[in-house]
């Protein structure tokens, strides 16, 4: 099979409770290290980011309660549905989000997973400060003005 073409991947799974709880600092591209068929149920796009966290621990960053479903025509080689993955950043990165998550306040949460162009899993991981209850509503207020704006450009656009 030497003229194999990949055919980009459509799996983009965000969490969107990220963007509503924190304020996004910084984001980061890591690799996720798999086991069995896990790369499988997440090409099925049977994965999910839902509370949860990313934690840093012997200089290794991890994903903490990420969902991956089992896959469904594996045999013996299942693996669990919500384990602890290992996240594959440099060194630099890593001790930059260890020295940002000192301050009070301040966390790495998931984002978004996606397939790369190679076919491998790749996670999303935000720099984030948590947002206060009215900071939450300014943003719910903000995205309702902007849907407002759309619906209504759109009504005067086609002379509604």
């Amino acid at each position: 099979m030497a003229g194999k073409k990949i055919v980009p991947s459509r799996i983009n799974i965000k969490n969107k409770r990220a963007e509503h709880d924190y304020f996004i600092i910084d984001q980061y591209t890591a690799g996720i290290v798999l086991t069995g068929t896990e790369i499988k149920s997440i090409r099925a796009g049977k994965a999910g980011l839902v509370d949860s966290f990313c934690f840093i621990s012997n200089n290794e960053i991890w994903v903490k309660n990420m969902y991956v479903a089992e896959y469904s025509f594996g045999s013996f080689n299942r693996h669990e549905i919500r384990r602890d993955r290992k996240l594959l950043l440099n060194k630099k990165e890593i001790r930059h989000l260890a020295d940002e998550t000192k301050s009070p306040g301040q966390t790495i949460v998931p984002l978004r997973l996606f397939i790369d162009d190679n076919g491998r899993a790749k996670l999303v991981v935000g720099l984030c400060r948590g947002k206060k209850e009215y900071d939450k509503r300014e943003t719910l207020k903000e995205k309702e003005g902007r849907r407002e704006m759309d619906r209504v450009l759109k009504g005067h656009r086609y002379g509604t």
